[in-house]
């Protein structure tokens, strides 16, 4: 065995503090959810939002801006 290996003698000073509580990706809680509308800040327009699809990756069908979340 070598001598440089003393069982025991470790000084554990570690906090452990961390608690876990970051938003996450996309925002955590914060983030729209499963309902809600896609708004054309332009021209008003109004759609569902289609789930899996940011509204921001949508233009408006009548003005060709880009849709934002409601």
């Amino acid at each position: 065995m070598n001598s440089n290996n003393r069982s025991g003698s470790g000084r554990g000073m570690g906090g452990g503090q961390g608690m876990g509580q970051g938003k996450g990706r996309m925002g955590g809680a914060r983030t729209a959810g499963v309902g809600g509308n896609c708004v054309c800040t332009k021209c008003g327009h109004r759609e569902s939002h289609e789930r899996g699809v940011p509204c921001m990756q949508k233009k408006c069908p009548q003005c060709g801006t880009t849709l934002i979340r409601e």
